[in-house]
């Protein structure tokens, strides 16, 4: 290390500060304000906002817990053994929309002299840090710390100069991955009301010179057939790892769990061996089939699926654009009805019972023209964040700790391009 760095703790510069026991009676699917809750912290660090299913508030509360834009929050609470966002950190993006609820600490009284905020935001990201947290939780199943248990965490922290230069870097990386999170939305939505236009309402191009006609779901344009799910895709069903020779990164295969889809990342490995049909390659589509049946084009690199996870891969001459679109809305309204013990269980059963309407072929050949391109640009925009956050989680251990000297590495704009 090119300067000295001080050996402290975390209760050295700020406060925490508990959120609001917001009552659960008003509670709603709709309203003014969000409710922010640990669900919405990614585990490598941000705020995951959910869409429709987001949690809304619909009474009044004490206007000190209506968060401002570039709060920084702490998710205190992990409903896992695994306690992968317990202490998470996530800004909150912005002001007069999201509430401060239990379970999440709110940073203040920071001193910003000593302890840059967005570097504090990167330290929290910290596996040093993490697993301070993780040691000192409390529960056995759900896993809790507290503003206490943060503050006696140990760190080792350099200069102001230097901090600012490790968080611009580390938030170049950051910066874009957001970028293209938000181009990967557009082009969704693109997709979607397209998707929507033509195989929903059925105003797809030629559609005023084709009759309407009687099947098993409804009346559809003459010439289209209702097919189940195997007719048109080859499904693959993941192998069931042991679970006790996981390990998280280092050398094996790396395996996909629920929670990995959605993120194009897996974090997991083992050195168990898999026949190649569990194999997956960017492009895949996923679904896990327990909880929120989470749904996804697969774009971080080959893996391997786990159990309770299924790849759907189209059959010649279906376009997988299509085939995503076609089966979203079904396993979205398995979701809402389908209740497991605990939480909510997909079958292979549900899967092969299936029925999905599958247009004429001319009309199938006119939407992969539109559809195809934009799919292929969002994986392409998927792979390179799968690529980025890969490089930037590697960097931020070896900046965090100086390992490697800031001084060394280039302007974050040359970074970022």
């Amino acid at each position: 290390m090119a300067d000295p760095w001080r050996h402290c703790t975390l209760g050295d510069f700020f406060r925490v500060k508990h959120g609001y026991a917001f009552k659960g009676e008003y509670f709603a699917n709709k309203g003014d304000y969000v409710l922010l809750t640990p669900g919405n912290f990614e585990a490598s660090g941000g705020l995951k906002l959910k869409g429709e299913k987001e949690k809304y508030y619909n009474a009044d509360f004490p206007s000190e817990f209506l968060l401002c834009r570039n709060d920084l929050l702490v998710a205190m609470t992990d409903l896992t053994q695994e306690a992968r966002i317990l202490g998470s950190p996530a800004v909150v993006p912005e002001a007069g929309r999201f509430l401060h609820n239990q379970r999440l600490g709110k940073i203040v009284n920071l001193n910003e002299s000593l302890l840059d905020r967005r570097f504090l935001y990167h330290l929290l990201n910290y596996r040093h840090v993490r697993e301070q947290l993780k040691a000192t939780a409390t529960g056995a199943t759900v896993r809790h710390t507290a503003p206490e248990r943060i503050y006696s965490v140990k760190v080792q922290l350099p200069e102001l100069r230097v901090q600012r230069r490790i968080a611009s870097i580390l938030s170049a990386y950051d910066d874009l991955i957001e970028n293209n999170t938000r181009r990967i939305a557009i082009l969704e939505e693109m997709a979607r009301r397209i998707y929507e236009e033509w195989f929903v309402h059925f105003r797809f191009p030629g559609h005023a010179g084709v009759r309407m006609v009687d099947s098993e779901l409804g009346l559809v344009p003459e010439g289209w057939s209702v097919k189940g799910l195997y007719d048109v895709a080859d499904l693959t069903y993941g192998f069931p790892f042991k679970s006790n020779l996981f390990k998280e990164g280092g050398a094996g295969l790396g395996v996909i769990r629920i929670r990995d889809i959605r993120d194009d990342y897996t974090g997991t490995c083992t050195t168990e061996a898999a026949d190649a049909k569990y194999r997956v390659a960017d492009g895949d589509i996923l679904v896990g089939m327990d909880g929120a049946f989470h749904m996804g084009r697969w774009a971080g690199g080959v893996a391997w699926l786990n159990q309770r996870v299924v790849r759907f891969r189209p059959k010649s001459g279906v376009p997988r654009s299509w085939l995503f679109w076609v089966t979203e809305v079904p396993i979205k309204t398995l979701e809402a009805t389908i209740v497991g013990t605990t939480v909510a269980h997909l079958s292979a059963r549900d899967l092969k019972e299936m029925r999905l309407l599958v247009p004429a072929s001319a009309v199938l050949d006119a939407a992969a023209a539109v559809l195809e391109p934009m799919s292929e640009l969002e994986l392409v925009l998927k792979k390179k964040n799968a690529n980025l956050r890969a490089t930037r989680d590697l960097l931020l251990p070896e900046l965090i700790s100086g390992e490697l000297d800031v001084s060394a590495m280039p302007e974050p704009e040359t970074l970022a391009a």
